[in-house]
């Protein structure tokens, strides 16, 4: 963990080790409203478990946490309320639920791409598979 390289400079840290870091200085004043970007990129599957289990602990206490993610089964599991952003605009917001009932789609992956003007992901993958000669 941290403390078994308490010594080291924090450029010597793994991405992972950093983002835990970035983090702690984060929380260490308990703060009402956190924001917080792309906080799982680079943290293990372990660390990933522990944070998601932290934000969910943070909401229920009533703190407020503006979260950005790509990874869009992390937002519709943690996030109670969500805004999906394009092109520096806000598309839409609600519950997970609220959106995807908007969108009419099952996932909020696929939601997002359909909001957003995003490609067909299977449409997108069969044409690069075309072009690589795969079927």
């Amino acid at each position: 963990g941290l403390m078994d390289h308490q010594h080291q400079r924090i450029q010597h840290y793994s991405k992972g080790m950093r983002q835990k870091v970035l983090i702690a200085a984060a929380l260490i004043h308990n703060p009402d409203v956190l924001f917080l970007d792309e906080p799982l990129n680079g943290l293990d599957a372990n660390a990933s478990l522990v944070f998601k289990e932290l934000l969910k602990k943070l909401s229920a206490q009533g703190k407020t946490i503006f979260f950005t993610s790509h990874i869009l089964d992390v937002v519709e599991r943690v996030c109670s309320r969500i805004a999906i952003i394009s092109n520096g605009a806000i598309v839409t917001d609600g519950t997970a639920a609220e959106i995807l009932r908007q969108s009419g789609e099952r996932t909020l992956e696929d939601a997002f791409a359909k909001l957003t003007g995003g490609a067909d992901a299977r449409a997108s993958a069969q044409d690069l598979l075309d072009v690589m000669g795969k079927e």
